[in-house]
């Protein structure tokens, strides 16, 4: 497939939490451009059926395509659960999900004692119990549903992340893993924190890097990477001032959003 090698890649999530994934692409590639899209106005995902999330990602992906993307990332790990198939059969341009990063997780465990941290919507997934039946043959897995975490992130309500971390974090202790997998893109950005409430030394790992890397290995492939930075863009079905705010506390830069509808 060609490309024009200065088009957008184009991003979504149900909110902030793919700004994580659009963080480690910038790193991996800074001359890309971007565009971002952050569905809040039909947020939480978790409470959608399969088919609401095939509608609104079909939806997002048409607006996107206007834009002449010439990549997709679905930066949402319930989207990704429920219509990243669906999106690939619709659109012939390149789609990258969000797995969880079961497969090097449990290739990282000494103790064979793994956790996934998700949604309880991507917990509950037939997608991540396949891929955890899959790959954890011999290795205990706890797959965590993080009731309440995505939503309180998602407006960086502080006092209620701290309280619900607590809560989880210690159900990690008990579990006593040493490996955990961050199973939502919002998380992340509490990766730190996630951390410091963990008893013991813990690896915690997240897909954002493999993500770039899929991304920069499909753009190479097709001699699609962009040589020149145009400027990026930033849209929330949402309310774009609040949007704005909370994307530039997590980014450390100034986002100024729009309003879109799909």
């Amino acid at each position: 497939m060609n490309f024009q090698k200065n088009s957008p890649i184009g991003l979504f999530d149900s909110g902030i939490g793919g700004l994580s994934v659009l963080l480690e692409i910038r790193k991996l590639l800074p001359n890309e451009t971007t565009i971002f899209l952050a569905d809040q106005g039909h947020n939480p995902y978790g409470a959608k059926s399969a088919k609401e999330l095939q509608d609104l990602s079909l939806r997002i992906t048409n607006l996107l395509i206007k834009y002449k993307i010439k990549l997709l990332v679905v930066a949402c790990n319930t989207a990704t659960c429920y219509a990243i198939d669906y999106l690939r059969k619709n659109f012939a341009i390149p789609v990258v999900g969000v797995v969880p990063a079961i497969k090097p997780a449990i290739e990282l465990s000494k103790k064979k004692k793994v956790a996934v941290m998700a949604t309880p919507a991507t917990a509950n997934s037939n997608y991540l119990k396949g891929l955890i039946v899959k790959y954890s043959k011999g290795v205990n897995v706890l797959n965590l549903g993080c009731r309440g975490l995505e939503e309180a992130i998602e407006y960086l309500s502080f006092d209620e992340i701290d309280g619900l971390l607590s809560f989880y974090t210690q159900k990690l202790n008990e579990f006593e893993c040493d490996v955990v997998v961050l199973g939502c893109t919002h998380y992340p950005f509490f990766k730190k924190e996630i951390e410091i409430g963990l008893k013991r030394k813990v690896t915690v790992v997240d897909s954002g890097e493999a993500i770039a890397r899929r991304v920069k290995e499909i753009l190479k492939k097709s001699g699609s990477l962009s040589k020149e930075k145009n400027r990026d863009l930033y849209f929330t079905t949402g309310n774009p001032d609040k949007f704005s705010q909370v994307a530039s506390q997590l980014l450390k830069y100034k986002v100024s959003a729009q309003f879109a509808r799909i």
